[in-house]
C-alpha cells in the first residue's frame, strides 16, 4: 500500500523519466558515509607530497634572524627590482594580450586554433628554452635583435629591460587565457546593441566590453603578475644574473642556496608569502566551493 509520502517521490520520478532521466549533480561522499581506502591514501599522499616542503620550509626558517636576513641591502635590492620588473611586465601583457585575447574570443579568422596554440605554447615551454628563443629572436645576433642594436642602439640581453621582456614572454599567457575565457562567458549581444546605436566596434570595446570583463583582466593580471614574480629560467638565461641590474628574488635564492642557505630560506619565504597572498586575493575565483 502506498503511503502519501511516497506521492511525491513518484511523481518526481515521473517527471525525471519525461525529462529523460533523473537530474545530473555533483555526488559528494562524507566521511561518514565511508571513502574508499584506494582513494583515500593516494590522496592523501598526494596532499602530503605538495605540503610536506611547504612545511619542512617554515620549520627550517631562522625565525631568530630573520629580520636581518630581510633587512639586507642586497634582499631589498632583489625585492625592488622584481616588484618592478613584475608590474612593467604585467603592464606590457596587459597593453598587448589583451587585445589578443578579444582577438581570440570574438574574430573568425584562418588558424585561429594554431594562434591560440602559440599564444599558450610558453605555458609548457620549459623557461630556459623560452630564454634561449629570446636570445635568437631579440639577442645582438638576434633576427630582430641585430635591427634594434643597428637602428635604435637598443640591447635587450642582460638589462633590466631584458627581464621585463622574458618575464612578459612567460606570464602573457595566463593573462590572455584568462582573458578570452571571460570574453567567451561574456554576453555579446550588449555589444551588438551598442553597434545598432551607433557605436564603432572599438567604442562597443572600450565602452561596454572592458567593463564586462574587468573582473577576468584583474584575474588575469594578477596571475601574470605572480608568473612574472616567480620567473627563473627565462630570466637567467635572456638577462643574466647581475646583483642590482637583472638580479630578481627567484636569481637570489639560487645565488643564495650556495653560499647561505638561511638567505635562500628567507627569500623564499618572502615568495611563499606573495603566492599566499595571490590566492587569498582570488579565492573567490579559484577556491569557491560550489
Amino acid at each position: 500500500m502506498t503511503s502519501p509520502t511516497d506521492a511525491p517521490d513518484k511523481s518526481a520520478a515521473a517527471a525525471d523519466t519525461l525529462r529523460g532521466g533523473p537530474r545530473r549533480g555533483r555526488v559528494r561522499t562524507g566521511f561518514g558515509r565511508g571513502v574508499p581506502l584506494p582513494l583515500l591514501v593516494p590522496a592523501l599522499l598526494g596532499l602530503a607530497f605538495l605540503v610536506l616542503p611547504l612545511i619542512a620550509l617554515l620549520v627550517r626558517t631562522p625565525w631568530h634572524s630573520l629580520p636581518d636576513q630581510l633587512t639586507s641591502p642586497e634582499v631589498w635590492q632583489a625585492l625592488k627590482l622584481s616588484l618592478l620588473c613584475a608590474t612593467a611586465a604585467t603592464a606590457v601583457s596587459l597593453v598587448i594580450g589583451v587585445p589578443l585575447a578579444w582577438l581570440l574570443a570574438r574574430v573568425e579568422f584562418p588558424g585561429r586554433g594554431l594562434v591560440r596554440a602559440l599564444v599558450t605554447l610558453p605555458l609548457v615551454l620549459p623557461p630556459v628554452v623560452g630564454g634561449v628563443a629570446l636570445l635568437m629572436a631579440l639577442g645582438r645576433n638576434g633576427i630582430v635583435g641585430q635591427w634594434l642594436d643597428a637602428w635604435f642602439g637598443v640591447t635587450l640581453p642582460f638589462t633590466t629591460a631584458g627581464v621585463v621582456v622574458a618575464e612578459a614572454f612567460v606570464a602573457m599567457p595566463f593573462l590572455v587565457i584568462s582573458v578570452e575565457g571571460t570574453l567567451r562567458a561574456a554576453d555579446p549581444r550588449y555589444e551588438e546593441a551598442a553597434a545598432t546605436l551607433g557605436a564603432s566596434r572599438f567604442t562597443a570595446f572600450r565602452r561596454v566590453t572592458l567593463p564586462l570583463i574587468a573582473p577576468g583582466i584583474a584575474a588575469g593580471a594578477v596571475l601574470a603578475w605572480a608568473r612574472a614574480l616567480g620567473e627563473f629560467g627565462a630570466t637567467i638565461t635572456f638577462a643574466g644574473n647581475f646583483p642590482g641590474r637583472t638580479q630578481t628574488m627567484p636569481l637570489a635564492v639560487y645565488l643564495a642556496l650556495q653560499s647561505d642557505p638561511e638567505a635562500a630560506i628567507a627569500l623564499s619565504l618572502v615568495l611563499l608569502a606573495v603566492s599566499v597572498a595571490v590566492l587569498a586575493g582570488l579565492r573567490d575565483r579559484w577556491m569557491t566551493a560550489s
